[in-house]
């Protein structure tokens, strides 16, 4: 069974950090590039970063650009998101993304 599962979202205070992680299984997740979406009420889905499958390369969206890290441990299959320096347009639930299979997502709010 192909399956994305997400974790570390919660409630943190504008200018605080997390660290989101995803942990497949089903996939040879090595062979693929994974991506991080996130979804704002009431917003579509957006891109906010990826990693190519050896880690090699990295991008990101200009809104997080400088305030976010993508990183991957592919002997344990998983992917994570540094977020510091977090602002309430943060606020969203996050996806985790293989080609073709999503996450359940995890819910990020920044508020004071």
């Amino acid at each position: 069974q192909v399956q994305l599962v997400e974790s570390g979202g919660g409630l943190v205070q504008p200018g605080g950090s997390l660290r989101l992680s995803c942990t497949a299984s089903g996939i040879t997740f090595s062979g693929y590039t994974m991506t991080w979406f996130r979804q704002a009420p009431g917003k579509g889905r957006e891109f906010v970063a990826n990693i190519r499958r050896d880690g090699g390369s990295t991008n990101y969206a200009n809104a997080v650009k400088g305030r976010f890290t993508i990183s991957r441990n592919n002997a344990k299959k998983t992917v994570y998101l540094q977020m510091n320096s977090l602002q309430p347009e943060d606020t969203a639930v996050y996806y985790c993304n293989a080609p073709g299979v999503w996450g359940q997502g995890t819910q990020v709010t920044v508020s004071s």
